[in-house]
């Protein structure tokens, strides 16, 4: 995933090697937008609420926080696993029970479901998740090709406490149910690598 964007006034760019597996595991490698190899300079795996963040260029280790809110102190916006993992795969915030609907003129049409408001669009004859609102946040497609699409937009408006965030993420070189072993789900700590807390991480600004 290409990742460019801002966390208030922060300027983000990254690529992010990325593995995802039902229902909540996670595995993030961030590298240098430009990289022709090298070891990533943060690595993040998550799964069953327990989370584990390695700061490659410090020897820092992060454990024990809330996976959601260690995605928000690297990259400004908190979402957990499950929603990254819906998110980037063109699913919005997940599943849940819709409610009620209305239609709109040129193939848009929109479902309630529960605090979330999911928008469709008819793309290449099918219904498509187009965006997704909740609250603040605002999930956006784009570039759709077989159905799926390449350009995912995630933007936060201010809130008390958080600044604005916008987030682009462009897709590439996707591989859908490809097995990946337990091993992939688990951190490589380096011996003697420093305990870091959240607030140290928030402190350090987005992407660490």
């Amino acid at each position: 995933m290409a990742l460019s964007g801002r966390a208030g006034a922060t300027k983000l760019s990254a690529r992010i090697d990325a593995g995802f597996a039902q229902p909540d595991r996670i595995r993030l490698e961030g590298f240098p937008r430009v990289s022709f190899g090298g070891k990533p300079f943060f690595v993040l795996v998550a799964g069953g609420g327990n989370a584990t963040l390695v700061l490659t260029r410090s020897d820092g280790v992060l454990r024990g926080a809330p996976p959601a809110a260690i995605v928000e102190a690297l990259a400004g916006i908190a979402l957990d696993p499950a929603e990254l993992r819906a998110v980037v795969s063109g699913c919005g915030l997940g599943t849940a029970t819709p409610g009620a609907g209305r239609a709109f003129p040129n193939g848009w049409a929109a479902i309630e479901a529960g605090d979330t408001t999911v928008f469709l669009r008819q793309i290449e004859g099918r219904w498509r998740v187009a965006a997704t609102r909740r609250g603040s946040l605002t999930i956006e497609y784009a570039d759709f090709a077989a159905g799926r699409p390449a350009t995912v937009s995630v933007r936060t408006a201010a809130a008390q406490g958080a600044a604005t965030a916008e987030i682009r993420l462009r897709l590439s070189q996707v591989e859908i149910d490809v097995p990946l072993a337990d091993a992939a789900f688990e951190a490589d700590v380096p011996p003697g690598a420093a305990p870091i807390t959240l607030e140290e991480l928030r402190k350090a600004g987005p992407l660490g």
